[in-house]
């Protein structure tokens, strides 16, 4: 937990973090090679194919197995909250209480260069963690390389409810009003037209293989007192539930919970206003949890039953009944027996009450003594219906009652909040489940991370966290929302052990008839949601990391004729490199469209045989025609920086040697495209070519957007410029591919979602000081986060974090500066600058 100096009346700002907790130390992405990241071998997955009864669809019975790639996950972002913060706090608070070594600053958090190559061999204090990438890779990345089976307690999966493409998925960061069918907003990330392909290409069949893959992973990750959430809606949940009863075994099932959603969807026939959660144990005997109460307001589920009341004269009457005339009133109260099942020696006497004798039914006994009877008689907790005595239960008794499975109240104004993702969760929802079955400090997943819901809850309740998504508009989502997050302090219930000892909860009594007939204090009941929260001090997200798996390699020729004896269907279906000779003669008929109208046009683009990563030849058209290379980038992932420097190894050793080197995507890693931008290889010029996603959606579109394929792109245009013996960084624009047009706009900065400025770039990954929100509307970006922080704030710095000039810095000590930039569809560039 970091601690700072206290002023008079002034709220502290702090962060939870996990000092007893360590993770492994993920590749840099700078630090990465092809010598010192290896491709590991694939691990194979297996199926039970004899559980009996099953669901049985298309191509199960044939998949008793399935392999998955074995990747690191490379860190390309290390983001710290408060150092980014603390740039545009006041400057009391810049220098009397920010001064700390930040987190990713500390020595143990800094691993010498001989160390820091030697990857998954050094433990360091735990940050959580945002991943890009599929989540079959990342989890049994997590599995194999990290060696986490049996370390998460509780996983939330939110997999697409319905086959319909373009309302699964958002395309841009800042247009959550997507529909189905329009062209403009069909996404054009690879990674995610991918996973639509992988998901429903065979419809049900093939999302049922999809998710069960991904369950089988997720039992692995489960500790054994662990939990397994799926959110779904009722077009599938009989299936989903089948599938989990296989992965997790029927005993394991825990509960099925609904909780509304919409008070009504105008339906024709009967309108369906909830959604389903399947609870899932991976060990029912050792599951833990956590009960969770509501309150018992009136008006709401669980009131009702508190119907009589007693007059001022003594008299009970239904509370329905009640005239102007019997007022005041007594607190309402529900009436229980006072007796309980089977005759007892003891427990058969006779109770004298108002006069009357009274005996317990046959087969029955008081729940309680003659002195207890006595007791609840002088304590006005007994009443007469017939020849029956009641007890009086108020409401005040127990004013609580414990959560079911039937959450109606999760769609009541107050408990929602403002969409910003097109499939997002509400809060409430993924709370109880996490409240349920976590402590704090307690490790939670989500694969499917979509605005980063499950996330923020855990940031808020402290427990660490992992979650990964496909989708680069939803990472970038996701991002923005935690760093600019403000949360109440939860108190720790033992400060030296931090947030892993537990906070101080809020406790209701438990009166019952048991407690005041024995004349005893009352039972507590722990209140999970209600910690008591210390009023002088407010919290922002602690430290994570910005993880992606890295792009597949793209198949030499060699290797498709190797594959092509053994290759079944599926591989012909999902091949990426079967699509290079439709690229190579698209590259051919329509070459590269550059700035102002100019073409770099081609005589010929041939195969290039005896090469891995050089997947075409090929000669300019012009008075001296020029020797070029094409390397093409994964077709349903970004182009990555091994991919870089592979290819020009093997342009090195090609004689003659070529004049330009082509590097088509239709993305580009960011750190990719550094590396190209950069390279000096005199006589030798690399360029990076836009591929129109065109090529990956046709079947998907109703028409084309445009009829050019290749578009050349240039560098982020950013300067550096010193000012008052400070320095200051300035974005002025870059080269954006507009998907709608299926064109490139150069120097825009109205599309730059968010930038990120390393003040000192260590050339392992970003380590951002500041942060920006160009687009950011009047409640988004820094808006919010400065209004909860008007104590520490500085009004007029923290709106620089909405522009796109910096604010002045000192340089560190690497004399380089790196910036990021961030589109409106998550895409990234990268540049680094030199301090002179």
């Amino acid at each position: 937990m970091v601690r700072k100096k206290k002023g008079d009346n002034e709220e502290l700002l702090e962060q939870y973090l996990y000092s007893d907790k360590k993770r492994t130390n993920n590749p840099p992405v700078g630090l990465v090679t092809s010598e010192t990241d290896r491709d590991a071998p694939k691990k194979e997955y297996q199926y039970d194919p004899h559980l009996d009864p099953q669901l049985q669809w298309t191509g199960k019975a044939e998949r008793t197995s399935f392999e998955v790639d074995t990747v690191s996950l490379h860190v390309h972002e290390r983001i710290d909250p408060m150092t980014i913060i603390r740039h545009v706090c006041k400057d009391t608070y810049q220098k009397e209480k920010y001064h700390q070594i930040s987190f990713f600053e500390k020595p143990e958090n800094v691993l010498p260069l001989r160390e820091a190559i030697d990857f998954y061999k050094h433990d360091q204090n735990w940050s959580n963690r945002l991943i890009a990438g599929d989540s079959l890779l990342v989890m049994n990345s997590l599995l194999e390389k990290e060696g986490m089976a049996g370390k998460v307690q509780m996983i939330y999966i939110d997999p697409p409810y319905g086959v319909k493409y373009g309302s699964n998925f958002q395309p841009f960061i800042n247009k959550r009003d997507v529909k189905d069918g329009k062209d403009d907003d069909l996404t054009a990330e690879p990674e995610m037209i991918r996973a639509f392909r992988d998901t429903w290409e065979l419809g049900i069949h093939s999302y049922l293989t999809y998710l069960r893959d991904r369950l089988l992973l997720a039992k692995e990750l489960l500790t054994e007192s662990g939990s397994c959430f799926v959110q779904i809606g009722d077009e599938n949940v009989h299936l989903v539930r089948c599938l989990m009863d296989e992965v997790f075994g029927r005993g394991n099932f825990v509960s099925q919970i609904s909780y509304m959603t919409t008070t009504a969807r105008g339906s024709d026939k009967l309108d369906g206003i909830y959604d389903i959660i399947l609870w899932y144990a991976k060990n029912i005997d050792n599951v833990k949890v956590r009960h969770l109460f509501v309150s018992k307001e009136k008006g709401l589920f669980g009131y009702g039953q508190y119907d009589f009341v007693e007059t001022v004269n003594g008299e009970i009457k239904k509370l329905a009944d009640i005239k102007e005339a019997d007022k005041p009133i007594s607190e309402p109260f529900a009436h229980s027996d006072t007796t309980s099942q089977g005759e007892t020696p003891t427990g058969r006497f006779k109770v004298e009450f108002k006069g009357q004798i009274y005996y317990p039914p046959p087969n029955r006994h008081w729940a309680t003594t003659p002195e207890g009877m006595d007791i609840l008689i002088k304590n006005n907790r007994i009443f007469a219906i017939g020849n029956r005595l009641r007890y009086k239960r108020y409401a005040s008794d127990f004013p609580v009652r414990p959560l079911t499975n039937l959450w109606i109240d999760t769609n009541i104004s107050g408990f929602s909040e403002p969409k910003r993702y097109v499939v997002q969760t509400l809060p409430l929802v993924i709370e109880r489940c996490l409240l349920m079955t976590t402590d704090p400090g307690d490790l939670v997943f989500d694969p499917t991370c979509g605005s980063g819901t499950t996330a923020y809850v855990a940031e808020k309740w402290g427990r660490r966290w992992i979650t990964s998504d496909t989708s680069r508009v939803a990472i970038a989502l996701a991002k923005q929302r935690l760093m600019t997050a403000v949360f109440d302090y939860y108190e720790l219930a033992y400060p030296e052990e931090g947030v892993s000892g537990g906070f101080k909860y809020k406790t209701v009594p438990h009166i019952t008839l048991k407690s005041i007939a024995n004349n005893e204090p009352p039972a507590e009941e722990i209140l999970y949601d209600q910690p008591y929260i210390d009023r002088k001090k407010k919290r922002i997200t602690g430290p994570f990391t910005v993880e992606a798996v890295p792009a597949p390699v793209v198949k030499s020729l060699e290797d498709i004729e190797r594959e092509a004896g053994i290759a079944d269907a599926s591989i012909a279906r999902s091949g990426e490199t079967l699509r290079q000779a439709e690229w190579r003669a698209e590259l051919l008929k329509t070459g590269i469209r550059g700035k102002g109208g100019q073409y770099i046009e081609f005589t010929r683009i041939e195969p290039l045989p005896g090469t891995r990563w050089l997947h075409a030849d090929g000669e300019t058209k012009e008075d001296e025609p020029k020797r070029v290379v094409v390397s093409f980038g994964p077709e349903y992932a970004p182009l990555e920086q091994r991919q870089v420097e592979l290819a020009i190894e093997e342009a090195q050793r090609l004689v003659p040697r070529p004049k330009l080197i082509v590097f088509a995507a239709f993305q580009f890693d960011p750190e990719a495209a550094k590396d190209i931008d950069e390279l000096k290889w005199p006589g030798v010029t690399l360029l990076k070519v836009q591929m129109n996603a065109d090529l990956l959606t046709a079947d998907l579109k109703k028409k084309r957007a445009s009829n050019q394929s290749f578009w050349l792109i240039g560098q982020p245009d950013i300067s550096i410029r010193k000012s008052k013996g400070k320095y200051i960084v300035e974005v002025h624009g870059f080269d954006y591919y507009n998907p709608r047009t299926g064109q490139i706009e150069s120097g825009d900065t109205s599309k730059i979602a968010m930038w990120m400025l390393d003040t000192d770039y260590d050339g392992r990954s970003l380590y951002p000081k500041q942060v920006f929100f160009p687009m950011a509307g009047e409640k988004d970006g820094w808006k919010k986060l400065a209004k909860n922080l008007k104590a520490q704030i500085d009004e007029d710095l923290i709106e620089q974090y909405h522009g796109t000039v910096s604010l002045p810095f000192t340089p560190g000590k690497h004399r380089r500066v790196a910036v990021k930039i961030i589109d409106d569809r998550g895409i990234e560039s990268l540049k680094v600058l030199e301090v002179k």
